[in-house]
């Protein structure tokens, strides 16, 4: 395990972190050799899946300029970004859950 900001999770170990965030035990998923889940979480590019998320929790998304998004936690207490409203959100939940650093599995970070 390595510690890094939640501003920087991306990928596999962003869908890892929002999976913990909504209570799965990370013990659950098994990687593959490429550093994917091995399941079919894909919060961070799947609307579907991150989307119920989004509204549940009130996160809201504005794209203020070109350079990205940002999103908001429903009591205004955690403000991320990223490339996607996908990702800004599912980097607001996890920042709001677990805090602005989490520990993920290195194998994701690849």
């Amino acid at each position: 395990m390595t510690t890094i900001k939640t501003s920087e999770l991306t990928g596999a170990a962003l869908d890892w972190a929002v999976a913990r965030a909504e209570g799965k035990r990370p013990s659950m998923f098994i990687f593959q050799r490429t550093g994917a889940l091995a399941d079919e979480h894909h919060y961070s590019t799947n609307w579907a899946q991150g989307g119920p998320i989004i509204e549940r929790e009130g996160i809201a998304t504005s794209k203020p300029n070109a350079k990205g998004w940002l999103a908001r936690s429903y009591l205004f207490t955690h403000y991320t970004s990223g490339p996607t409203a996908l990702i800004a959100a599912m980097r607001c939940r996890v920042a709001s859950k677990l805090g602005d650093e989490v520990e993920v599995p290195e194998e994701l970070l690849s």
